[in-house]
């Protein structure tokens, strides 16, 4: 399947009207299926679906090492759109009220409100360290650099990417896709499937940070987020509970910091 679709279109300038070839980014359902049962379907940017599924199950309690499940692949070869996880027999038992569905608060949920969401999160992830400090210069220049790692973004103007970088802010591993959340569990499961998720400290994202996503960076032990927009209040109200520095790009120039600035050293101190 491409990542991209070719399209011709209508260009209108006011003065004339001419027709153009342009790439539209791909968009395609994929089911993740564990032990034998439909779990969640998304639609996402053909690509990379293994670290996707990976990523996501990680993110969403469903295994935390690869010791926890036994088989992570496609069905019937990799022109389908379904991913299907086979877990451990202990794993099973001890996360059967999440395949069960109870429990699973990444999903919208009728009747949640914020601070019950935030309470739930809490009890299941617990705190990040306080053991990082970066140079907050080089992070603002890693957040609005991050067009270099977004060539589907250039040639089509509709992906996010969520990149992470080590604890010298080094570049690790980046990942696009349509969908903001797909980019995350993307990026994080390859890392996670090659073993170095402990190796990233700070992720950059192109779209706001909703809770979702600092729920993902938290399971991910991610303990610094920078995005190209601002937090939700949520967002800010679950990162500070779990220790986790949220700041995005100033109106202006710099960072605005909504909660963990200690991790933010100036390169001059």
């Amino acid at each position: 399947m491409n990542t991209t679709i070719h399209h011709r279109l209508i260009h209108w300038d006011m003065a004339s009207n001419s027709a153009k070839d342009k790439d539209l980014l791909n968009e395609e359902p994929l089911s993740i299926r564990v032990e034998g049962a439909p779990y969640s379907v998304m639609m996402r940017t053909p690509g990379d679906e293994v670290p996707l599924a990976a990523g996501f199950c990680l993110t969403e309690g469903i295994i935390d090492t690869t010791e926890d499940y036994t088989s992570l692949a496609f069905c019937d070869g990799e022109d389908t759109n379904v991913i299907a996880v086979t877990l451990t027999a202990s794993r099973r038992h001890k996360i059967s009220e999440i395949l069960d569905r109870r429990g699973f608060i990444s999903q919208s949920s009728c009747g949640l409100c914020g601070k019950e969401i935030v309470k739930d999160l809490f009890q299941l992830i617990r705190p990040l360290e306080d053991d990082i400090r970066i140079d907050a210069d080089k992070a603002l220049s890693c957040l609005e650099t991050i067009n270099r790692y977004q060539p589907l973004r250039t040639q089509t103007r509709a992906a996010h990417a969520a990149v992470l970088y080590g604890s010298k802010l080094d570049f690790i591993a980046a990942a696009e896709d349509v969908g903001r959340h797909n980019a995350l569990d993307k990026v994080i499961g390859k890392l996670f499937l090659d073993g170095k998720l402990g190796q990233a400290t700070m992720l950059t994202l192109s779209s706001r940070i909703s809770y979702e996503l600092v729920q993902k960076a938290a399971r991910a032990r991610i303990p610094i987020i920078l995005a190209l927009s601002r937090p939700t209040a949520l967002a800010v109200k679950l990162a500070s509970e779990l220790n986790i520095t949220l700041a995005s790009l100033a109106d202006e120039s710099g960072l605005y910091v909504f909660c963990g600035a200690q991790r933010f050293v100036s390169s001059d101190s």
